[in-house]
């Protein structure tokens, strides 16, 4: 008899694994983005609901970065269907940019 396998029909979001780094440890380094999560964030800030989960390479290890940042938040939405891509966290002022 022929089973299902659980990844065929099954469709949860991907695992992101890997330890997890702050903003300041990624900052001006260029870093390898494999995927991202978008969800409720636990801890709201400037009116802003949601929290993105990078998921990245840096130096051949995987690693995830959480934060809040409206402009990382539109540009991985709007640039989601490049991924994976290779891209610089740099901070403007109070703001995080993809360059």
């Amino acid at each position: 008899m022929e089973y299902k396998k659980f990844g065929d029909f099954a469709k949860e979001s991907a695992i992101l694994d890997g330890n997890k780094l702050s903003m300041s440890e990624i900052i001006n380094r260029e870093i390898l983005i494999i995927g991202y999560r978008l969800a409720e964030s636990k801890y709201s800030k400037n009116n802003n609901p949601k929290c993105l989960t990078l998921h990245i390479e840096l130096d051949a290890m995987r690693f995830v970065v959480f934060t809040g940042s409206v402009i990382l938040i539109e540009q991985i939405e709007k640039y989601k269907d490049e991924i994976p891509f290779l891209a610089t966290i740099k901070q403007i002022d109070k703001y995080y940019t993809f360059s």
